[in-house]
């Protein structure tokens, strides 16, 4: 069975917008995308608005919460949905802590009504494809990594309501045969993210001579996937993957935080040149850590690897060097996000 009708929740957001760029520009896919995103906070339209002026007959926009079960069920039925990329989450940790209830939310009542939409189609359906973290495993010491059966032991309210959605994905391809697999993957980067999270917000702050925040003693590890990468892998298991299973996704590259925030720091002032006495890492400020902070975490793909031939193409220091480049050249971009403009231009075309 061949995927015609794909429809990739959160499809707006950081990811989401990378997985279908990719999908109509450097694959052979030749079926339609239906982008389902609320269009929360970090979900921006306009980060396809090449590919909806591109491809009008084979991507299309519907705004919808997928905490609402009858607009997800009329959209399976409407586009004939043979297939779903779940990528819509709540996904900042700092978020989860304040408020947790929108976490538990979406993340495990908006999977829940996905599945059964799914269910209830099943005799046309090719796959289900959930998009998870490494979070749901916990914290790593200074050794070892995190593998397809590492238990879950997840520390913040959001890698707790990903761990439950992973369960719920898994009981359903085990109870009733949903053709189905999952990817849980490290720190994502480049090109579109939402300057909340740590290469984005470092990156503009350093542009801006602001200063450069760091949780604790910077040394907290995570392993970093550029964002194209991982789109790459996940068109991968879902052709290739074997339903019902579990795949890490990894970028090969763990790194303190505080040596990527040095190296923004110099990438700025490579490609920015500076007015100031000093690098800008003379902005670094400590701060106090947050609750539950996850000191390591280290992924091992070699199912990924070994099974389905994929690994990732960019290093880190190429990748982070076309990330900050991209931020700096699409200061037009930047500027709507943090102004808020981009909100203004949601509501005019979609509604409040």
């Amino acid at each position: 069975m061949k995927i015609r009708n794909l429809m990739v929740t959160g499809g707006s957001g950081f990811i989401g917008s990378n997985f279908i760029r990719y999908l109509f520009n450097k694959t052979d896919f030749d079926g339609r995308i239906i982008n389902v995103d609320k269009l929360t906070y970090a979900g921006n339209p306009e980060n396809l608005t090449e590919i909806e002026r591109s491809y009008p007959d084979r991507y299309c926009f519907e705004r919808a919460d997928i905490c609402d079960f009858d607009a997800v069920d009329d959209l399976f039925t409407s586009y004939a949905v043979d297939s779903v990329c779940h990528f819509a989450a709540e996904s900042h940790v700092d978020r989860s802590i304040k408020r947790p209830g929108e976490f538990i939310y979406t993340n495990i009542i908006g999977t829940y009504n996905l599945l059964e939409s799914a269910r209830a189609n099943q005799e046309r359906f090719v796959t289900f494809h959930h998009i998870s973290t490494d979070e749901v495993y916990g914290s790593l010491g200074k050794r070892g990594l995190f593998r397809e059966t590492t238990p879950y032991r997840p520390s913040s309210p959001y890698s707790a309501s990903k761990a439950s959605s992973d369960h719920l994905v898994r009981a359903y391809n085990t109870t009733f045969g949903l053709p189905a697999t999952i990817s849980n993957c490290s720190n994502n980067y480049g090109p579109y993210q939402f300057p909340e999270k740590l290469i984005p917000l470092m990156t503009l702050n350093a542009m801006e001579g602001k200063a450069l925040p760091v949780y604790g003693d910077g040394k907290n590890v995570r392993d970093w996937l550029y964002v194209e990468d991982h789109c790459e892998a996940i068109w991968t298991i879902m052709n290739r993957g074997k339903k019902g299973e579990t795949y890490n996704i990894g970028g090969n590259m763990e790194m303190e935080n505080i040596v990527i925030v040095e190296m923004i720091c110099d990438l700025v002032d490579e490609l920015c040149g500076t007015d100031r006495d000093g690098s800008r890492r003379d902005l670094i400020t400590y701060v106090t850590d947050r609750p539950g902070h996850d000191r390591r975490y280290a992924i091992d793909f070699t199912k990924l690897q070994k099974q389905l031939t994929w690994f990732p193409k960019e290093s880190f220091e190429s990748g982070l060097r076309k990330t900050v480049q991209w931020y700096t050249e699409n200061q037009n971009w930047v500027e709507r996000i943090k102004s808020g403009e981009y909100q203004s231009w949601i509501e005019e075309q979609y509604g409040a």
